[in-house]
């Protein structure tokens, strides 16, 4: 295993913590107290995965994350002591993969470390056996580059959106359940009372401009799922 985990967290003891469960699995770690120092490492390493505490001295966690999301792709799960929903929202909208509050279970961590670690790599290598890009009307999205581009402007998505996007693409044509894009994007097991894909397709169809009433690109198959046709 050569999975290299950056840990960021200004609490020593929770951030060692994680350390030794990490080490433990047979991970790499990175453990910094800042985000400053956190950045430089992943400028000059190599990622797979970040866990960022919210409370940092220098930036906050959600700054850090869009620092990180300017240039890099791996999963990132946020790690804060804050429970309201907008902060969670805020993660996910500036492109975290996931959100665990404190305390937390450090079984619990590690098991959707795995998951986010799972999803990422499976990904990458289902795009190796698929075309590489697509342009339906205006809509173009290249796996090589990470890019969308809608008439030629370019949409900023978050990791799990390009996902979604590219998912529905690859199955032009055809409905795709709520079910299968959760399972494949994230890789774990759909539950019947799961908003998570609504709330991501949403949010993708306002980013694409798509009108409520009669969006050009990802339709609604009520009952049954979303498709480009």
């Amino acid at each position: 295993m050569n999975e290299k985990i950056l840990i960021v967290d200004d609490e020593q003891e929770i951030a060692d913590l994680v350390e030794v469960y990490l080490q433990n699995d047979g991970y790499l770690v990175r453990k910094f107290y800042n985000g400053l120092d956190a950045l430089s490492c992943v400028e000059t390493e190599e990622i797979s995965l970040a866990v960022l505490d919210v409370m940092l001295p220098d930036m906050d966690g959600f700054a850090l994350c869009q620092r990180i999301r300017e240039k890099y792709l791996f999963p990132i799960i946020m790690l804060t002591a804050r429970v309201e929903d907008l902060d969670k929202i805020t993660g996910l909208t500036l492109g975290a993969d996931d959100y665990i509050t404190k305390p937390f279970n450090p079984l619990e961590l590690m098991a959707r470390i795995k998951t986010q670690l799972r999803r990422y790599t499976r990904y990458n290598q289902n795009a190796s056996r698929e075309s590489r890009e697509y342009d339906i009307r205006g809509l173009h999205i290249s796996r090589d580059s990470h890019r969308c581009t809608l008439n030629g402007t370019e949409i900023s998505l978050t990791p799990l959106e390009f996902n979604i996007l590219w998912h529905l693409c690859c199955h032009r044509g055809a409905v795709v359940s709520s079910e299968e894009l959760f399972e494949e994007v994230w890789g774990e097991r759909y539950l019947d009372s799961n908003n998570t894909v609504m709330a991501h397709v949403a949010r993708l169809r306002e980013k694409l401009h798509e009108p409520a009433r009669r969006p050009k690109y990802i339709k609604t198959v009520w009952g049954v799922g979303y498709t480009i046709e």
